[in-house]
């Protein structure tokens, strides 16, 4: 049997959104940093309301939640000066998703913090994400 997923008093993006009031905030939508950052910068963007899934959203909060994608790629552009971004999301257990509550993963990438970022996103499954090893 399946563990039940966490209420919202065991969800860390709900405490933290409950006790934070200074977290870029967009409506319904906030932005914290991530608690353990890939890269500096690297932020969350959550949805207040505790749902697991992105897509269980309505259409509208989906939309907020891409606006606030947006400004928060906008500030780090300002204040880290980053060579690129992944942005990306986790949904459900079979793909990755260890908190139980909605969020993107906002990550400034700059030249030099992998040896090669080649592939991305496409690492997550490691024996298939470098194609272009394979190719005549």
């Amino acid at each position: 049997m399946a563990n039940p997923p966490p209420s919202m008093t065991d969800c860390p993006f709900c405490t933290r959104i409950a006790s934070d009031p200074s977290l870029q905030q967009d409506g319904a939508v906030v932005a914290i940093p991530d608690g353990f950052p890939l890269n500096p910068g690297h932020t969350l963007v959550v949805p207040r309301g505790h749902v697991a899934d992105l897509f269980a959203l309505s259409a509208e909060d989906q939309a907020n939640v891409w606006r606030l994608v947006a400004a928060v790629r906008e500030r780090l552009l300002a204040e880290r000066r980053p060579d690129g971004f992944n942005i990306g999301l986790n949904v459900g257990e079979a793909g990755g998703q260890t908190v139980a509550h909605a969020h993107v993963h906002v990550i400034p990438r700059f030249r030099g913090d992998v040896p090669d970022p080649r592939g991305g996103v496409r690492w997550v499954i490691p024996a298939r994400a470098a194609y272009w090893r394979n190719e005549s």
